[in-house]
């Protein structure tokens, strides 16, 4: 995990904040954070999602009474992409309520694996606080697609 403040590491600036397409995507995966319906956590999270055809999606947590059932950013922003007819992504950017970047939780990890094994991941939070991952970092040795090419009958 590389952690980077405001200024990024050793006083340089981090890499999303240089680029145009790294702040459009902060900007919206904060922007869909601020729209989470999250009353009974009060863990609000938004994600941008791009698109190896340069899309963005973007979408939030919600939330319902019956706790277990409510939906992750990233998965929201999954489903959303897929049902553009997007299958490969290059970049994720999570904004959370948490006063330190967040990962993608399991189940999150679990369903961005079968698209991006390799996808590069921002946690940012409102102070400017900012880490990165690698998928494969957070879910090493995972069950994809490719661990069903072996099946006998």
């Amino acid at each position: 995990m590389t952690v980077v403040g405001k200024a990024g590491v050793a006083g340089t600036p981090p890499a999303a904040a240089v680029d145009s397409k790294g702040r459009e995507l902060r900007d919206r995966a904060l922007a869909a954070m601020e729209r989470a319906y999250a009353p009974y956590s009060k863990f609000k999270v938004g994600a941008a999602l791009q698109g190896a055809d340069g899309s963005v999606t973007e979408a939030c947590n919600v939330e319902n009474a019956a706790f277990p059932a409510g939906t992750c950013a990233e998965r929201a922003a999954i489903a959303s992409a897929v049902a553009k007819g997007v299958r490969r992504f290059s970049l994720l950017v999570i904004a959370s309520s948490a006063d330190d970047p967040t990962p993608p939780c399991g189940m999150c990890r679990q369903a961005l694996i079968e698209f991006a094994p390799e996808l590069e991941i921002i946690s940012v939070t409102r102070s400017g606080k900012e880490s990165r991952w690698r998928l494969s970092e957070l879910l090493p040795q995972a069950f994809s697609p490719r661990s069903l090419e072996h099946t006998s009958e």
